[in-house]
C-alpha cells in the first residue's frame, strides 16, 4: 500500500502564501501521478491540481489558475499557493492513482490518499 503524507498547512491571512508538500513513506513518487484535492466544511471534495509522473502534464481547477502552482521532484510533490482567499480554506489532500495512470481532477480517479492537512485563510 502506498502511504502518502501531506504537510505545510496552516493559518494565513488573505493574500498570503503556503507551500504544501506530499511525500510517500518508504517509496518515491516517481511512478505516480499526483493530485491535490481540498474539502471545505459542508462541501464536496474538489480537485485542485494534478501532475503526471513525468511532471510534464499539469491540470488546474479554474478557481486556482494563476494562483497555485504544482511541481515535483523525485521525492516530493508540491503545491505552492499564492494570493490565498478565504474560499481556499479546507483540508487539502494529496492522492495517487495506480502507477502509470494519468488522471485529471476527479476524486474517483485516485486510489491512494493522504490524511490531509488543514489550510485556513482568515478573513
Amino acid at each position: 500500500q502506498l502511504r502518502l503524507v501531506e504537510s505545510g498547512g496552516g493559518l494565513v491571512q488573505p493574500g498570503g502564501s503556503l507551500r504544501l508538500s506530499c511525500v510517500a513513506s518508504g517509496l518515491t513518487l516517481d511512478s505516480y501521478a499526483i493530485g491535490w484535492f481540498r474539502q471545505a466544511p459542508g462541501k464536496a471534495r474538489e480537485g485542485v491540481s494534478s501532475i503526471s509522473s513525468s511532471g510534464l502534464r499539469i491540470y488546474y481547477a479554474d478557481s486556482v489558475k494563476g494562483r497555485f502552482t504544482i511541481s515535483r521532484d523525485n521525492a516530493n510533490v508540491y503545491l505552492q499557493m499564492n494570493n490565498l482567499k478565504p474560499e481556499d480554506t479546507g483540508v487539502y489532500y494529496c492522492a495517487a492513482p495506480l502507477p502509470g495512470l494519468v488522471p485529471r481532477l476527479g476524486p474517483e480517479e485516485y486510489d491512494y490518499w493522504g490524511q490531509g492537512t488543514q489550510v485556513t485563510v482568515s478573513s
